[in-house]
C-alpha cells in the first residue's frame, strides 16, 4: 500500500471516527513510514449522555481525547476544523476548509468516510459522516486540483492532485487491509477516548468481532475494509 504512498491525511467527522473506522491501517501506515495528518472536521461537542456536561466542556474533552488518541498510532499532526457537532453541511466554506488542509498538507492518500449510507450497520452512517465523505471527494476533485478553485488560497500554497481515496466501508468493501499487527494500538487508541466509551468490554468486543468478520475476507485474523478511488494520473 505504501509503494506510491508517502503522505496520508485522515479525514473525518469527529474526535473517535479515525480510530473506530481505521486505526489498524493508520497504525500501519506510520509503522510504514508515511507521515499521516488527522483533520477533524467538528468539535464533537454534542457527543455525551451526561446531563451536566456542557458542549464548551466536551469540545475541550474531546479535543485532548483526539490528541492522545493520534499520538498512540503515531500521528503527531491534528487539525481541528471547529465545527459544531450533528450540523455540517456541504457548504462553500467547508469545502474552502478541507481544500485548504488538501493543498498545506499535499497527501498522496486521503482517507475518509463514506458518502453513502447502507442500514445493516445503521449507527455507523452518521449524516455528518456522509457529508463529510462527500465534500471530502468534491474537494480532491476538482476543488483542491485546479487552480481556478478557491483563488483565494493561492496565496497560501499551490494546487494539489491526490492519488487516491479509500472510504471507510463495513460492508462489502473492495479493498481489505490485514491489521493483525495494529489491532492492539487501534485498540489502545480507542481507550483513549474515554468519554465516548464508558463500557470498554463491550466496545472491545463489537470492534474485534467486526475485524475479524473483515479479516475473514482477507484470510487474517483482523482487517479493516475501503472502497479504494484511484484518481487518473
Amino acid at each position: 500500500m505504501t509503494e506510491t504512498i508517502e503522505r496520508v491525511m485522515v479525514v473525518t467527522a469527529h474526535p473517535d471516527d479515525p480510530e473506530f473506522g481505521a486505526g489498524g491501517a493508520i497504525a500501519r501506515l506510520v509503522r510504514d513510514g508515511c507521515p499521516v495528518t488527522y483533520v477533524i472536521v467538528t468539535n464533537g461537542n454534542k457527543g455525551s449522555g451526561d446531563r451536566t456536561m456542557t458542549p464548551e466542556r466536551l469540545t475541550l474533552i474531546r479535543r485532548e481525547e483526539q490528541q492522545n488518541a493520534a499520538r498512540e498510532l503515531g500521528v503527531e499532526r491534528v487539525e481541528f476544523l471547529g465545527y459544531e457537532d450533528g450540523e455540517v453541511e456541504d457548504t462553500r466554506q467547508l469545502r474552502l476548509d478541507v481544500t485548504r488542509q488538501i493543498r498545506r498538507w499535499r497527501p498522496d492518500l486521503i482517507i475518509t468516510q463514506h458518502p453513502d449510507r447502507t442500514f445493516r450497520n445503521f449507527f455507523g452512517w452518521h449524516r455528518d459522516h456522509r457529508i463529510t465523505g462527500a465534500a471530502v471527494l468534491d474537494c480532491v476533485y476538482p476543488l483542491a486540483r485546479d487552480h481556478l478553485a478557491f483563488p483565494e488560497l493561492l496565496s497560501e500554497d499551490e494546487p494539489h492532485r491526490v492519488r487516491e481515496v479509500h472510504l471507510i466501508q463495513w460492508e462489502q468493501p473492495d479493498l481489505v487491509i490485514d491489521i493483525t499487527d495494529t489491532m492492539d494500538l487501534k485498540l489502545k487508541a480507542i481507550t483513549r477516548h474515554a468519554s465516548q466509551v464508558a463500557d470498554f468490554e463491550t466496545v472491545e468486543a463489537r470492534v474485534r468481532r467486526r475485524a475479524a468478520a473483515l479479516g475473514e475476507l482477507k484470510g487474517c485474523a483482523y482487517a479493516e475494509g475501503f472502497d479504494r478511488v484511484v484518481l487518473p494520473g
